[in-house]
């Protein structure tokens, strides 16, 4: 579904979020800290998340995906960085990196997709060195009773329908919304990062409480 939609990904990102995604994900790399930094981008799609890293001074980001041609989307967009951006195929559940083998860790709209939630977690807890941090930009359940409800009528109802005409794929665009239906609100999430062994877990709502940007470290 995702290889299906690649060509128009970013575009329809930046018409749903009225252009505050990228806003979005300059704050997430900022709570990230990346200067410096061996960074894993976990579910990196376009590579949108890896080259705000880099701008923000990160040493080196490896992407990692599930989905082919969203990699070769990303390394069409990151080919003139050579090294400092390495991409790969792989599953967020089951990561191919040894224990602590990265500073940073940062994942943007991945945590409604994957089937184990907490192994998902776990493995990201895995993977960073003692002292590591990791980052999670979400869509989330707006706190607010009043923007809830109005917020449910334009994700579930004028999204899949903008999708439809841009992407040309209505059954992606539905699926979008629907992967919100039972994911935890943030201070859910923030609770499952506890469990999953990280410590000083918080987290800021962003876009007036759709979107909220979960901070922990191992």
């Amino acid at each position: 579904m995702f290889g299906r939609i690649v060509r128009r990904y970013d575009l329809m990102n930046t018409l749903m979020t009225g252009g505050m995604d990228k806003s979005w994900r300059k704050v997430a790399v900022a709570m990230c800290d990346p200067k410096g930094a061996l960074a894993l981008d976990i579910a990196t799609g376009t590579a949108e998340l890896a080259l705000e890293m880099v701008r923000q001074g990160a040493r080196r980001v490896v992407g990692l995906d599930f989905c082919g041609p969203m990699l070769d989307e990303a390394a069409r967009k990151t080919s003139e960085l050579g090294p400092v951006v390495r991409l790969m195929a792989g599953d967020a559940q089951a990561l191919p990196f040894a224990d602590g083998s990265f500073d940073r860790a940062i994942n943007g709209f991945l945590l409604r997709n994957v089937a184990d939630l907490p192994l998902t977690l776990r493995e990201m807890h895995r993977v960073l060195r003692p002292g590591g941090r990791l980052v999670c930009l979400e869509i989330t359940h707006p706190p607010s009773a009043v923007f809830g409800r109005l917020f449910r009528v334009f994700f579930y109802g004028f999204v899949p329908w903008l999708g439809g005409i841009i992407s040309g794929e209505p059954q992606a665009y539905r699926y979008l919304p629907n992967s919100l239906t039972n994911f935890p609100t943030a201070p859910k999430l923030a609770k499952m990062l506890r469990d999953a062994s990280f410590a000083n877990v918080r987290y800021r709502y962003l876009g007036f409480g759709a979107v909220a940007v979960h901070v922990a470290v191992k």
